[in-house]
């Protein structure tokens, strides 16, 4: 059905602008996250852990499985990650309070300190970009805008 929608509702050379502009946007943001990153001494995906950790909800730390998810990695993957971070300091493994099968994820005092210095640097930097990454606004008619009942 959505590739159908897609065939009723072309986009115009502007949407193509758009998405065009919006994907330059992403990548700008991801180079600079991936360089002042790797500049502090840590690689991108330690830099998601600790902020996959201090952003989870509701509270703060995480399982492994829950940060699998959060990363979009495979167990395994979290594990040897969390080890690195964990040997660099960042991290640090406790019992769950309530499974005695899973293992709880913190940071550290100086995950703390890192992931606070990187975060304020990449908020800044959001803000520079201000508009760069807002979504395209479409000027091709959406479906439901044509009448389609279907949509």
């Amino acid at each position: 059905m959505e590739d159908q929608a897609a065939e009723r509702t072309p986009l115009t050379k502007e949407d193509f602008e758009a998405l065009a502009r919006f994907r330059f946007g992403i990548r700008s943001y991801l180079r600079f996250s991936e360089e002042a990153v790797r500049a502090a001494g840590l690689t991108p995906q330690q830099y998601q852990l600790l902020l996959a950790l201090k952003g989870f909800p509701g509270r703060d730390w995480a399982t492994v499985r829950e940060l699998a998810d959060r990363l979009m990695l495979r167990h395994h993957s979290v594990v040897e990650l969390v080890s690195r971070a964990q040997g660099q300091g960042l991290v640090r493994r406790g019992a769950h309070p309530s499974d005695g099968r899973a293992v709880r994820v913190m940071l550290t005092r100086e995950g703390e300190r890192v992931l606070g210095r990187l975060s304020a640097l990449h908020r800044d930097e959001l803000r520079r970009m201000d508009t760069a990454l807002l979504p395209p606004t479409w000027h091709g008619a959406s479906p439901a805008a044509k009448g389609d009942p279907s949509s």
